[in-house]
């Protein structure tokens, strides 16, 4: 039975990865043709030979193409970070940002955007905000026999509110700097150039691969803890490998674009909903759904005479989809 079980969903895996790479294919050719200025099919085609007009060469290889290709990576790290966030805290409302990620980043971008200084480093700093972060509400949740889900959550919301308070006083300070400071936060791709996406991609496409072939504990930790000691995991251990790299890829995501919402919580639904609950399926389908549901996102955001911030559209596309999600879990 299991192994028909399995078989079955490897089919359907098989199946259903090439639609969901085509389906991404187009969004992102449709990405590279949407903004101020239109460009059609022909010209695309053209521009991405290097050919045809010289405004529109430049428009697509400075602009565009690194902005879309920043919207595949950190769609990608927030999907894939959101499943090993569910699975590793066996919750479906469960979000990269629940061990206080966003908020330790958020709080260290904040502090260099009220000092005025050193704001190249915004990136960086915003990372390391991040990983500390993270870092700390594991050390919380560290007991005798490893660590402990419980303590996990509640370190990361107690630590979240704390860190976001001081967030929201030192915007006080902000001055004329706040409306830079509040789209960082609110999470925008807008200016995003080749230099980001370089240093991004590595560890992005770490964590990546590294999320992936944690599929097997993740099955295992669904089992339930006692189950999984018997079937000979160390919960304290993987727990701990599993939280490092969902950090990883939220702190890489967040550090380059601001704090980004729903895409974390919504992308493992809409995987479990197309792959099932095989983690070996499900997370390649949540990385790959993350970015196009990003990407998707970013071209809407470009739509209107005024660009909105990508995390309003992920906020108004994220919230019907996930009400919708929990209305059919609902059986009503």
């Amino acid at each position: 039975m299991d192994g028909a079980l399995k078989s079955r969903s490897l089919v359907r895996f098989v199946v259903l990865m090439p639609l969901l790479v085509v389906g991404l294919l187009g969004i992102f050719l449709l990405s590279l043709s949407l903004g101020s200025v239109a460009v059609s099919p022909g010209e695309l085609v053209a521009a991405l030979l290097g050919q045809g007009d010289e405004i529109h060469r430049t428009i697509l290889w400075e602009l565009r193409l690194p902005r879309s290709l920043m919207a595949l990576l950190v769609g990608s790290a927030l999907g894939l970070s959101g499943a090993l966030m569910q699975g590793l805290l066996r919750n479906g409302l469960a979000d990269p940002y629940l061990l206080g990620i966003s908020a330790g980043a958020g709080l260290a971008a904040i502090a260099l955007f009220a000092l005025g200084a050193f704001l190249a480093w915004i990136p960086t700093v915003a990372w390391l905000g991040a990983t500390v972060t993270a870092a700390l509400v594991f050390a919380l949740a560290r007991t005798a026999t490893g660590i402990s889900v419980q303590r996990l959550i509640l370190g990361g919301v107690a630590l979240s509110a704390f860190l976001g308070s001081l967030s929201s006083m030192l915007l006080l300070f902000a001055d004329e700097r706040i409306q830079v400071a509040l789209n960082w936060l609110i999470g925008s791709l807008n200016g995003k150039g080749w230099e980001e996406v370089h240093l991004v991609s590595t560890y992005v496409i770490c964590g990546l691969v590294a999320g992936c072939l944690l599929s097997r504990s993740l099955n295992v930790l669904q089992l339930g803890d006692e189950m999984a000691r018997g079937l000979g995991l160390s919960l304290g251990r993987s727990r701990l490998i599993i939280g490092c790299t969902a950090t990883l890829l939220t702190a890489a995501a967040v550090s380059s674009s601001g704090l980004i919402g729903f895409v974390g919580l919504v992308v493992p639904h809409m995987a479990r909903f197309l792959m099932g609950t095989d983690f070996r399926f499900m997370l390649p389908v949540a990385a790959t759904t993350g970015a196009g549901l990003l990407l998707l996102a970013d071209s809407i955001a470009r739509l209107g005479p005024v660009e909105l911030p990508v995390g309003v559209v992920t906020a108004l596309l994220g919230a019907p989809c996930f009400t919708w999600l929990l209305y059919r879990r609902s059986g009503l």
